[in-house]
């Protein structure tokens, strides 16, 4: 089984098999292809990035083919949700790569990433508010515990992400009035959520925790654990006071571009979109203050193989 994820900032692959009703992941794979690039301004995919996105998927298609995979799915989510022309990298997809891209929803998207991250809501806890920081939309749903199931009370997809934010703010990152711009403009867009979330019930900060996903916080998570080098084994499923990843983008807004390269497990790939990040997990935590929260390296990718795991499962 094979699951990509064509997000608006990075293409990733898993490839996994069934193992006693439990994924066992067999490959990864994840390229920065920036597909997002100038879709807010021109209403359309650039050239160049699709051009990107094509080298990634060709290189997935062969990760596949090597694996020898029977079932795959393959979805493509805001920045291609955005493009006037996103039919044209669908169809060179297929014609170029032999994949079928599927465009899904907003809502299809919160759904994938919630069933993806459920598994690692605490067991003490009485939910979680999962949060997935992606290129082109940031995506909320809260998640409640009753009666050993896990419930969506309430999930949204929030136009926005990391690469649309550093747009709208002209790529500029260096400057703190910048970052303070940006996190002023984030809580006030996550208010208005909050504030839709709140017809829902009352979340209780006390009871609940943080559940993030996503390039931001797994490279907050990585720099709060003091690693040399991203190591997934270590970041999936850690758990930090949420306190701690504030410190972590606080410190991380005083730098230039430069000196976020220079940390090994950011580099120059994620120096400049880190900060766009950092301020819409500003704008979640401040009205979602829990104290805990956990980090996943995992979502969209792993929701879509447990659906195709119970799939096969039905058809056998």
């Amino acid at each position: 089984m094979a699951a990509l994820d064509l997000g608006s900032n990075n293409c990733r692959l898993l490839i996994a098999t069934a193992l006693r009703g439990n994924l066992r992941v067999l490959h990864s794979f994840s390229r920065v292809v920036r597909l997002g690039e100038g879709v807010t301004k021109s209403g359309n995919l650039l050239p160049a990035a699709m051009d990107r996105a094509i080298e990634a998927l060709k290189i997935c298609a062969q990760r596949m083919e090597k694996f020898d995979v029977r079932h795959v799915r393959a979805i493509a989510t805001e920045a291609c949700r955005q493009a006037r022309n996103a039919h044209v990298l669908v169809e060179r997809a297929a014609a170029e790569t032999g994949i079928t891209l599927e465009i899904v929803s907003a809502d299809e998207e919160a759904r994938l990433a919630a069933a993806g991250c459920v598994p690692l809501i605490g067991a003490q806890y009485g939910g979680a508010l999962i949060f997935d920081i992606g290129g082109g939309s940031t995506e909320i749903i809260w998640v409640r515990k009753k009666d050993g199931a896990a419930k969506t009370i309430h999930a949204a997809s929030v136009p926005i992400g990391v690469i649309t934010l550093a747009e709208q703010h002209g790529g500029e990152m260096n400057a703190r009035e910048t970052y303070a711009k940006m996190c002023e403009e984030m809580t006030q867009r996550f208010g208005v959520l909050h504030d839709a979330m709140d017809g829902s019930g009352a979340f209780a900060v006390k009871t609940h925790h943080l559940l993030g996903t996503s390039g931001t916080v797994t490279t907050l998570a990585a720099v709060a654990l003091g690693l040399d080098r991203y190591d997934r084994a270590i970041v999936d499923a850690s758990w930090h006071k949420t306190g701690d990843i504030v410190g972590v983008a606080n410190r991380l807004a005083g730098m230039d571009a430069d000196e976020r390269a220079q940390i090994k497990c950011i580099g120059t790939d994620r120096a400049d979109l880190v900060l766009p990040g950092c301020a819409i997990f500003h704008g979640i935590e401040q009205h979602w203050p829990c104290a805990q929260l956990r980090v996943a390296d995992r979502g969209l990718r792993e929701g879509m193989l447990r659906e195709l795991m119970m799939d096969a499962g039905a058809r056998a």
